[in-house]
């Protein structure tokens, strides 16, 4: 199974850090965000690895080159101007292949086991859940029900999407080229009870905010 981590973002609020770094290279612990990844899908057995960019890519490709520091291959989808979540997998698709996918954001830190997404899934997506954190506290992005995923519903123990997912490449059947987002298409499978979902309870932090960095820095150097 290949992995695909989304690099595209521009980091506007944890400026002025990402004025000149792209946001997967800023470092915590020592270490660039983005090597995280790489060390744990290598642990994981994924060796097949593309990352798509946009801005200061070229820094991407730089720093980490083919990959073989990490032990992984790595090639690289290099958007003109950033395509969302969508747009960005579906341009990336022809690196990907024909088979289910794993998909990763670039900014979260996360001591997840990504072994755990090896087995096939059922319908066309499988999600990584987590609990509403602290900046997200209420509403949550879906709720799980019986192992399916659907909208979040009010009352309901909502939950909220950790970046982390294994997408089958016919979830884009239909889709044309330029910057779209991938929650409307995910919502179109649910619809259709082609989306699963697990909770997970490990660590996780969306590094969204010089705050939130702080808060894996601190994890990371009370080695934790």
């Amino acid at each position: 199974m290949k992995a695909m981590i989304l690099a595209a973002g521009k980091g506007e609020r944890m400026r002025p850090l990402t004025l000149h770094t792209p946001k997967p290279l800023v470092q915590a612990g020592g270490k660039r965000l983005i090597e995280y990844h790489l060390e744990a899908l290598a642990r994981a057995g994924f060796t097949d690895i593309v990352i798509n960019h946009a801005w200061l890519g070229q820094q991407i490709e730089r720093d980490l080159g083919d990959g073989a520091q990490f032990g992984v291959r790595i090639r690289y989808s290099a958007e003109g101007e950033p395509l969302e979540t969508g747009g960005g997998i579906f341009q990336a698709l022809p690196l990907l292949g024909d088979e289910p996918f794993l998909v990763v954001n670039g900014d979260i830190w996360t001591d997840y086991d990504f072994i755990r997404l090896k087995q096939p899934i059922q319908g066309l997506a499988h999600l990584v859940m987590v609990d509403n954190p602290a900046h997200h506290p209420s509403g949550g992005d879906f709720r799980l029900d019986g192992g399916l995923l659907h909208d979040a519903a009010p009352g309901a123990d909502n939950l909220t999407f950790s970046g982390i997912s294994v997408l089958d490449p016919r979830l884009f059947a239909g889709c044309s080229a330029g910057a779209f987002k991938l929650a409307p298409l995910l919502r179109e499978a649910m619809a259709r009870d082609q989306v699963t979902g697990e909770h997970m309870t490990g660590r996780w932090i969306d590094v969204g905010t010089l705050e939130r960095l702080a808060q894996v820095e601190t994890l990371l150097t009370a080695g934790h």
